[in-house]
């Protein structure tokens, strides 16, 4: 089966550097890949991506040295095994609150005995190769999105079940869960304490840990911490915030 360009570069030590993808475009989505991006995460939750447009992104993709990585819309197993058959190596399941959410994530991403998807991967088989069935439970990352208070008190029942490969925490979303602003970098007291919590409770059990940023600063300071897996902006923001500096300077008196 087709190299997991995650699991190689955490067996080398290395941290993968993520970027987002908001924007459904498959010519968007190959600018953004050949970019020298590790990974890039197609969002079906909050990015604008149907299944139709997610397919044309997969093949833009995984004609470059960037692995994609699918954030799928919830926790529902015909969305996730869709996004498996169509090729995804790696998954970030939102609002995964409970050890019971985990199993669910767990059985919906594995072939039997380890889990009950479903087998019928159309387009993973043809692009992942002949091996595919035999090989695909150890193959595939899945992520679980670690963004509210249930899941912080349920953090060691998540990270300790079999299958979770890593977590994944959403600091907006934590943040409003716990009563504060939502932002990515200059969280409020609280969120950093949950932040470090779930860092240190996901190193504890094994399990790699990701974690959304806004900066690069903040994204590298994560990682001298230890996250295994770090996104920066998206491609929406980035394309606005360039937008933005280029009529600045030129619109400047």
């Amino acid at each position: 089966m087709k190299e997991n360009k995650l699991r190689r570069l955490w067996a080398e030590g290395k941290p993968a550097v993520n970027g987002w993808l908001a924007i459904p475009n498959s010519f968007a989505a190959e600018v953004m890949a050949c970019q020298g991006w590790d990974t890039l995460t197609i969002d079906m939750q909050h990015g604008l991506i149907d299944e139709s447009a997610l397919v044309s992104m997969l093949q833009a993709i995984q004609g470059t040295p960037t692995m994609p990585v699918v954030r799928v819309p919830w926790l529902e197993p015909s969305a996730i095994m869709k996004v498996l058959d169509a090729g995804a190596q790696a998954i970030i399941c939102p609002m995964v609150n409970t050890r019971e959410d985990a199993q669910r994530l767990v059985s919906y991403t594995r072939y039997a005995p380890q889990g009950g998807r479903s087998f019928g991967p159309v387009r993973a088989g043809m692009v992942h190769g002949a091996d595919y069935a035999e090989k695909a439970n150890d193959n595939i990352v899945v992520f679980a999105m670690i963004e509210t208070k249930q899941a912080l008190d349920n953090v060691d029942a998540i990270c300790s079940l079999p299958g979770i490969d890593g977590v994944y925490i959403g600091p907006s979303d934590l943040s409003l869960s716990l009563g504060c602003k939502p932002v990515f970098d200059d969280v409020d007291p609280p969120v950093a304490q949950a932040i470090d919590h779930i860092l240190a409770r996901a190193k504890a059990h094994g399990i790699k840990a990701g974690v959304h940023n806004g900066r690069t600063d903040v994204a590298r300071a994560r990682i001298a911490k230890g996250f295994d897996f770090v996104t920066i902006s998206s491609d929406a923001r980035i394309l606005i915030a360039g937008s933005q500096q280029i009529v600045k300077e030129m619109k400047a008196s």
